[in-house]
């Protein structure tokens, strides 16, 4: 092969920046890495976490990122019984875990919903996300990477999905389409591949509206991996140590390159990625990711830039 066509296979790969510190300093830092200035009004997209669950990002981790962005947090109301349910209980689960003391937030569902288009409309003719979406310019998808007892794996893309969707729209995408209203959801749940499968659609959907995805950047926080979401009230203690925070321009590629890092681990005792393996394989969860490449969202085809080498 020529070096004429390596240099070219090299450049279309996706760049993923990566740092092993977990610190406000380097999550600032991985943000600078990526060349995108945050401009406008930026909405920071985060779980705020369920009630009784302490593995979401907190507060004092992304509160420089924020303030350099001069960002607002955004969440959705859930689909789920719980302490995110409802207006006033979200509000209070955000008050509790320490967000609107600290920064603007924004629940994005409180006030309505807002229909997006959707590219593929194998099983969502379109996504029903928060209506304040539309006061925004620019997105900062901050994820923390984790396990999923739906999906499998909860990172960037179904923080773009999921995490974006109202709480209707969480049913619509949890159903494959199927019904947009919270108390028929559990009747009426798909085919596993079709609800992953509809989460891509909903992410690129997501990435699409903020300026053919020229408006958005992505994040994924390594840390506290439990099998379980932070929607979970009760999850699993995490067994896989932390590994660092991954950034890229490209939703598929860094979804991608953190499920390497897991899949790729040496385990040993008191730091195992198995049961977050587990539960990735039984949920088929690295369908979301293949299928999120197929559509045209993004490449798995990466290339990992640490900072500081």
């Amino acid at each position: 092969m020529c070096a004429l066509t390596l240099s070219l296979a090299a450049a279309a790969q996706s760049k993923v920046y990566f740092t092993k510190d977990i610190t406000p300093e380097s999550l600032v830092q991985v943000y600078k890495a990526l060349g995108r200035e945050a401009n406008g009004r930026v909405a920071v997209k985060i779980s705020t976490g369920e009630a009784g669950g302490n593995n979401y990002l907190k507060p004092p981790l992304i509160r420089q990122l924020v303030d350099e962005v001069n960002g607002t947090i955004v969440e959705c109301n859930t689909a789920y019984a719980g302490k995110r349910n409802s207006v006033e209980a979200h509000w209070q689960t955000i008050h509790d875990h320490g967000f609107d003391s600290i920064f603007a937030v924004d629940l994005m569902d409180e006030f309505g919903e807002i229909r997006i288009p959707v590219k593929d409309k194998k099983h969502i003719k379109y996504d029903i996300v928060g209506n304040h979406l539309a006061n925004y310019d620019f997105m900062i998808n901050l994820a923390h990477f984790k396990g999923h007892a739906m999906g499998g794996l909860g990172g960037v893309l179904k923080n773009a999905s999921i995490g974006v969707a109202s709480a209707n729209g969480k049913a619509y995408i949890h159903t494959a389409g199927k019904v947009q209203t919270t108390p028929t959801l559990w009747q009426n749940l798909p085919e596993q591949d079709y609800f992953l499968e509809s989460m891509a659609a909903a992410a690129q959907a997501v990435h699409e509206y903020f300026g053919n995805g020229e408006r958005i950047l992505y994040i994924n926080v390594m840390n506290n991996m439990s099998i379980d979401c932070d929607c979970d009230s009760h999850p699993h203690a995490p067994e896989l140590r932390d590994m660092g925070i991954l950034a890229s321009l490209d939703p598929v590629a860094l979804d991608q390159a953190c499920l390497d890092l897991v899949f790729g681990h040496t385990n040993k005792p008191g730091d195992t990625a198995k049961p977050l393996t587990d539960r990735i394989r039984q949920k088929h969860g690295t369908h979301t990711v293949d299928y999120a490449e197929q559509i045209g969202l993004g490449s798995k085809q990466y290339v990992i830039i640490e900072l500081g080498k």
